[in-house]
């Protein structure tokens, strides 16, 4: 498997910011790794080689990419309007810097140019965070593989509510989004899957919200309940991402 890493500063953030690249060629994918992850959670958890005939085959090319959970959600003591002005940060970041650096690097290596052709896909509060690029930007990711997150932003920000607390939640944005916004026709046109099991640690309840917004709005997203053996858990993860990956690649 064809591995590159890369450090580029960020002047959204201000800061340099890591990232690996697996793969030679295909779909672009973006890994968003768990609460306060690093980029290299792709690979050290062991997720890599489950992508690997994925990856080896020159369908996707994953780029892997830190968190700044730490900064933000993790961060309960902070302040909140700071820490939700700093996400958005992080937002751009990826919106911006990630998604450029993503389609030239794709296109240059094999003339990818699919529009917005992007996978988002992470697993706990990477799953938070890969739902909220895909819904709230289904003009730059097309394709959204969450697994197990919780989808509102009270998770990290308990009752403080601001407009960007706001936009950065979905159960709340999607609740009050028109059922003839534009974005309901582009979320209709990509796939998505959001699943979550109902075992230990597992918090099925902000996904069953969440679907019910969905349904309610005529958004087709595949939203799927796995058994109560289904824990909270990389090995679930694995069996999740061999389950529905060939879905999201048709």
């Amino acid at each position: 498997m064809e591995t590159q890493y890369f450090k580029h500063y960020s002047p959204a953030l201000g800061r340099d910011m890591e990232c690996k690249v697996y793969g030679h060629g295909g779909r672009p994918v973006l890994f968003i790794p768990c609460q306060d992850g690093r980029f290299f959670d792709f690979e050290n958890f062991k997720m890599a080689d489950v992508w690997a005939p994925w990856i080896d085959s020159g369908q996707v090319m994953v780029f892997s990419i830190d968190t700044i959970d730490s900064e933000t959600w993790s961060n309960k003591d902070g302040d909140p309007g700071w820490r939700i002005w700093r996400y958005e940060q992080w937002i751009a970041y990826i919106t911006n810097e990630m998604v450029p650096f993503m389609r030239s690097m794709v296109n240059e290596r094999n003339g990818w140019t699919g529009e917005p052709g992007i996978l988002v896909f992470g697993s706990s509060l990477g799953a938070t965070h890969a739902a909220n690029l895909y819904f709230r930007r289904p003009d730059l990711f097309d394709r959204l593989l969450a697994l197990s997150g919780i989808y509102t932003a009270e998770y990290g920000f308990g009752s403080f509510m601001n407009d960007l607390v706001y936009n950065n939640s979905p159960v709340h944005y999607l609740a009050n989004m028109p059922s003839d916004h534009p974005y309901v026709s582009l979320y209709n046109q990509r796939k998505a899957v959001i699943c979550v099991g109902q075992g230990p640690w597992e918090i099925p309840d902000s996904t069953r919200q969440l679907d019910s917004i969905l349904h309610s709005k005529g958004i087709n997203v595949w939203v799927d309940y796995w058994g109560y053996d289904c824990a909270h858990d990389w090995d679930w993860w694995y069996k999740q991402v061999v389950y529905y990956l060939p879905f999201l690649l048709q």
